[in-house]
């Protein structure tokens, strides 16, 4: 791939940076342990404005990581996870917004996690590393906004845990944001949701190359038990019309039932696909911690109100969004976040539906900043 073949909206080949701090005083996790140094893998896409005012923070659901958009190096096919949604005259257009996409502390992607080497013993952390919860990967966010010299952000954006983030901005630093869009998430997570994470987290377990989490040395990863987390944690990203549409009862590569056990659904080697495919970009024990931080999330457990979660949020504007197809986030949990922040006496506009997030990033955009309602993002 050359420059020329680039899609003229794309941002083209995009950087990986690396922010570190707590090098010196170490960070305190909501565990109450310490850690530091600590990293944060980001992209920026756009430029800052001169007042450090139009700047939208992307936050990734569990399995991304910070190349959100553009491409990595001319031979790379494959761009950024939200490239749809970034670049010039998209929904989030860099022409006009300078869009930071960052990697979350505990992934495998370039920031610190499990996997890290602890400075201190030389060898990857495994287990050591102190669990982490949504509240500490926004503080950690927060430091690379000081890093930035960005004191309020535009806009916090993210789906499903990234939504969970986004709504932790709102609800803990609300100072800090002016517009807030939650996509397909919930502001607390229930016991299906925890049900399903431990399932996933067992089959890690369970897997003899999983060592506990010390397998970094030996290089025995435990593809397996991750393979099958996947496989579960896919399931629930597709709803039972999306399932029957693409797969059906068809067989894969048969004409007819083997009457053995072996792959034989089109579905079943589907799922096996995916389950080996993540096991080549990501790492079991990120996943164990990614996965509890999302079962710890509950925006009400201080107040034993969500409502109330919200109090100092009056000032952000609000667009939650959901999906009719999502089983996992269903509606009725955007719903129950529109009414609490409804009462808190938020700025809270929703949209149930399956469509494009241009449309509402555009609605946010206008609500948030009016006087440039007439160069909304659905005009370009």
């Amino acid at each position: 791939m050359s420059t020329d073949t680039f899609p003229p909206n794309s941002v083209g080949i995009t950087e990986t940076q690396y922010f570190t701090f707590a090098a010196d005083e170490p960070f305190v996790f909501e565990s109450g342990a310490t850690l530091g140094p600590i990293t944060l893998a980001y992209q920026t896409y756009g430029k800052l404005d001169a007042a450090h005012a139009n700047a939208v923070l992307i936050c990734h659901a569990l399995s991304g990581g910070a190349h959100a958009a553009g491409y990595r190096s001319l031979q790379d096919t494959k761009p950024g996870w939200w490239d749809s949604a970034i670049g010039p005259g998209k929904a989030f257009d860099t022409d006009r917004f300078f869009v930071i996409s960052s990697n979350i502390i505990g992934s495998c992607y370039g920031s610190t996690g499990p996997g890290s080497i602890n400075p201190v013993t030389g060898k990857s952390y495994g287990l050591t590393f102190p669990v982490v919860t949504i509240g500490d990967m926004v503080r950690a966010q927060e430091r690379l906004l000081d890093h930035l010299g960005i004191a309020r952000l535009l806009c916090v954006v993210g789906g499903s845990m990234g939504g969970m983030q986004a709504l932790e901005w709102a609800a803990h630093h609300p100072a800090r944001v002016r517009a807030v869009i939650p996509l397909a998430t919930t502001a607390h997570s229930n016991a299906m949701h925890i049900a399903l994470s431990e399932v996933g987290r067992q089959a890690i377990y369970a897997d003899p190359n999983w060592q506990g989490g010390d397998y970094y040395e030996n290089h025995r990863r435990p593809d397996a038990g991750l393979a099958v987390a996947r496989m579960i944690a896919h399931i629930t990203y597709l709803s039972e019309e999306s399932m029957h549409r693409k797969f059906g009862r068809r067989l894969q590569d048969h004409e007819r039932f083997g009457y053995q056990f072996q792959t034989e659904f089109q579905v079943e080697s589907y799922l096996k696909h995916q389950g080996m495919a993540f096991t080549q970009r990501f790492d079991a024990n990120s996943y164990l911690y990614i996965t509890k931080a999302i079962d710890y999330f509950d925006l009400s457990a201080a107040s034993n109100s969500l409502a109330a979660a919200f109090a100092g949020a009056k000032d952000v504007k609000f667009l939650v969004v959901s999906f009719t197809s999502d089983w996992l986030y269903p509606s009725h949990q955007s719903k129950e976040i529109v009414r609490a922040l409804t009462v808190s006496g938020a700025d809270v506009a929703s949209s149930e539906r399956v469509g494009p997030v241009k449309c509402a990033a555009a609605r946010i955009q206008r609500r948030a900043c009016p006087e440039r309602s007439r160069r909304s993002l659905v005009a370009r």
